[in-house]
């Protein structure tokens, strides 16, 4: 296709993009059955075409005239784009088999460290970080987006590839020397001309370049570089000139791109371009006349949410950008990605919470209404219109949206209720109750998920073995996880968390106002999967949820048990949240449940309570102008749920898988008296970012990466506990994992720790001296 694309047909209905684990976890069970040389590779690849065939004719027969393709990953899109690319870290050229060296790349193997990982913007999906240099020959490998192009066109879909952008790319992408990514843009854009050929050649007629990087404040964020806008109308003013390429959609997601980034884009010659208008404005696209010639792709549906759409507010904002645009189309807001397949496996829900809700299957659905409805009439799909409004009419009155006791609580809150004592003298006192040892070693909380586990879960979901049954195997598992711990040597232990499902999914399903679905996987990363809990109503707390399980753990030993508490930012974080109200009130109500917990622990006796906040940054804003006062609230929620006990009392946090310099002060403002904080896969770099902000608490850097399967040996611990004793006094200095064990194996978690143990040995009697 010449650069001439006006031929290309424009679409009507689409999707930014879709899940790929599969809606029973197909796929998850299929990597990891090849990990463990139960599944060859031919069986993996048979189950990962089926699943992309399967979607491919679901959104054809929703009624897509687009269907985005190469959206699927083994792992992760960003390391498939490393690849697609030719700018795989050279680490991992030793290994031959190329599915092999990609697996090595995203865990990592005995000999080789993996890429980091870090959270794809304000989301709870990880994705995995490129690593670049000047030495970074970028080549292209489009062996996957033409096969997964062929595969899906093969099937009569109207197919249009899916490629991660070269700005969102280098902007993402870590430097391993001194050379700044995004510099290398004039090197790379070469090889995006070469895609854009070899997709014309193969027939492609669009293809989606994804920039959600230019939603955010990333770009141009000093006087010395160039702002996202030139940046943007610079790349796109060359690729839309290439000799030959299919037309250009251009995508932007998770917010408003501004005024200045659409007009640089539309000032280029891409055929359209992607707003999200759940999270950003149609005032920005009323602002920018160069669309005039453009298809506009209005995410008018949420991709990333669970809320069902309001059909006509939806509609009327469609309708005013029918001035703006030579044509608009309809789509979500970015990937469904990150919300469930379907409701229809939830059998519990009630009719009122289930005529609220939309999962992707119900939100393409939506977007296909709302396509009929603008481009041939409301009157042609009048009954979903109607239906939708009366679902939505009961959520103003149904009463679990609104209970008054918890409002007026809140609503007393004083500013001296989210504070403890200083911390100085809160740390000797605790020192003085719990007689710790220098460089105390710990683990972050959860233990495997064994077997045993899983099934006496199962049995008491199906009535095989009534509860009492099932509370008797838990204590079994914590009984043995408090010996192998006491075997190991570890100072403070952990019950294990045998009896919780995720670390946010059950503490909802005891707190009125939620709602845990029974099949509502979404990926996190790779092949961890969660279930994000509904946030629907005001959050209640009708009795304790973790005393009974922490004070029978420490009864089995002499050494401190830590209670173990998610925190409000990372529940909130980690569930789908209503839409009806401010996130802030939102998080202090479930502060309010948190602090009871944290009272009813301290009363029971138990000296360390752990209120983890791992998605504190997860929920920055990605506008600097936002930023302050999401802080503000999150460290005020943290601290309310926190600040009701005893300065005796030791608060444990913990932080992982996040950029934290943005949020380095608001981490000291937590105050809490030991953070554990991941620094494994960022080589400790978070200790320089604390100390230069005066943080003078507890911290306990990750020693070694639990998301790899590898056992990290006692020298290499000891070499991370030398580095973080150059940064941290050992009076401060706490020895643990960098997160929770609950993915990994017994058998390497126990070789793991006991080399950790006997790392923390070694280093102490020069840490003494």
């Amino acid at each position: 296709m010449s650069s001439d694309t006006t031929k290309a047909p424009d679409f009507t209905a689409t999707v930014g993009g879709t899940a790929r684990i599969g809606a029973n976890r197909e796929l998850k069970r299929a990597v990891e059955g090849y990990w463990k040389g139960q599944t060859d590779r031919s069986s993996l690849e048979a189950v990962a075409a089926s699943l992309r065939g399967e979607t491919s004719r679901q959104l054809r027969d929703a009624g897509f005239d687009s269907v985005p393709v190469n959206t699927f990953s083994y792992y992760d899109q960003m390391l498939d784009t490393a690849i697609m690319l030719g700018a795989l870290a050279p680490r991992f050229a030793a290994v031959e088999d190329d599915l092999d060296r990609y697996f090595a790349a995203a865990r990592g193997t005995a000999e080789l460290t993996p890429l980091e990982m870090t959270k794809w913007f304000d989301t709870n999906y990880h994705y995995l970080v490129p690593e670049l240099s000047a030495q970074t020959q970028f080549s292209l490998d489009a062996t996957k987006v033409l096969a997964e192009y062929a595969e899906a066109a093969n099937l009569g879909v109207a197919a249009r590839p899916v490629v991660i952008g070269p700005i969102t790319f280098l902007a993402l992408a870590k430097s391993t020397d001194d050379t700044d990514p995004l510099g290398r843009i004039d090197d790379l854009l070469p090889v995006y001309e070469e895609l854009l050929g070899a997709l014309a050649q193969a027939g492609a007629e669009w293809v989606q370049i994804d920039e959600p990087v230019l939603v955010t404040d990333i770009i141009g964020d000093d006087a010395e570089t160039s702002t996202a806008a030139e940046v943007a109308g610079s790349v796109y003013a060359r690729l839309s000139a290439a000799a030959q390429r299919p037309a250009l959609f251009v995508n932007t997601y998770f917010g408003d791109p501004g005024a200045d980034v659409l007009a640089a884009v539309a000032g280029t010659g891409v055929e359209a371009i992607g707003v999200d208008l759940v999270y950003g404005s149609a005032d920005t696209v009323a602002a920018v006349p160069a669309l005039a010639d453009k298809l506009l792709v209005a995410g008018v549906v949420n991709g990333r949410n669970i809320w069902r759409t309001d059909l006509d507010k939806a509609l009327a904002t469609l309708g005013t950008l029918l001035g703006s645009a030579r044509a608009v189309a309809v789509s979500t807001s970015c990937s469904t990605l990150h919300v469930p397949y379907s409701l229809a496996p939830e059998t519990e829900l009630d009719d009122n919470l289930r005529g609220w809700l939309a999962f992707a299957a119900e939100k393409f659905a939506e977007v296909a209404t709302l396509a009929a409805a603008l481009h041939r009439g409301r009157d042609t799909v009048a009954d979903a219109f109607e239906a939708s409004a009366a679902a939505l009419a009961t959520r103003a009155t149904d009463p679990r949206v609104h209970v008054d006791a918890v409002r007026e609580r809140l609503a007393a809150i004083t500013d001296d209720q989210l504070s403890r004592g200083e911390s100085a003298g809160r740390l000797a006192a605790q020192q003085d109750r719990l007689g710790l040892p220098l460089l105390p070693t710990t683990t972050i909380g959860s233990y495997p998920q064994t077997s045993a586990i899983r099934n006496a879960r199962a049995a008491l979901r199906k009535g095989e073995i009534d509860e009492a049954e099932y509370n008797s195997r838990m204590r079994a598992e914590i009984d043995a996880v408090i010996t192998l711990q006491e075997e190991l040597g570890l100072d403070v232990l952990v019950h294990g968390e045998p009896e919780r499902n995720d670390m946010v999914q059950y503490f909802a399903e005891q707190l009125d106002g939620f709602f845990a679905t029974q099949n509502g996987w979404v990926q996190s990363y790779g092949t961890r999967c969660v279930r994000p809990p509904i946030l629907f109503g005001d959050v209640v707390r009708q009795a304790p949820m973790t005393v009974d399980w922490i004070t029978y753990a420490q009864s089995k030993t002499e050494k401190p048990v830590k209670g173990m508490l998610t925190g409000p930012v990372t529940i909130l974080a980690w569930s789908f949240v209503r839409d009806d109200q401010p996130e802030k009130d939102s998080a202090n109500q479930i502060a309010l449940a948190i602090r009871d917990e944290t009272v009813d622990l301290e009363a029971a006796g138990i000296g360390i309570i752990q209120v983890d906040e791992p998605a504190l940054r997860e929920l920055l804003p990605l506008r600097d102008a936002d930023k302050p006062a999401y802080l503000r609230w999150a460290v005020d929620a943290f601290r309310l749920s926190t600040a009701g006990i005893e300065d005796t009392t030791q608060i444990h946090t913990h932080l992982c898988y996040s950029e934290f310099g943005e949020v380095i002060g608001a981490i000291a403002d937590l105050d809490a008296d030991v953070t554990s904080i991941e620094a494994a896969r960022s080589a400790m770099e978070v200790l320089d970012d604390l100390n230069a902000i005066g943080f003078a608490n507890g911290v306990g850097p990750g020693v070694y990466d639990i998301h790899s399967p590898r056992v990290p040996s006692t020298d290499e611990i000891t070499a991370s506990l030398q580095a973080a004793l150059k940064a941290v006094p050992a009076q401060r200095l706490w020895v643990n994992p960098d997160c929770g064990l609950k993915t990994r194996g017994n058998e390497e978690v126990t070789a793991s720790l006991r080399n950790l143990v006997e790392a923390a040995k070694a280093v102490r009697p020069a840490a003494n001296a």
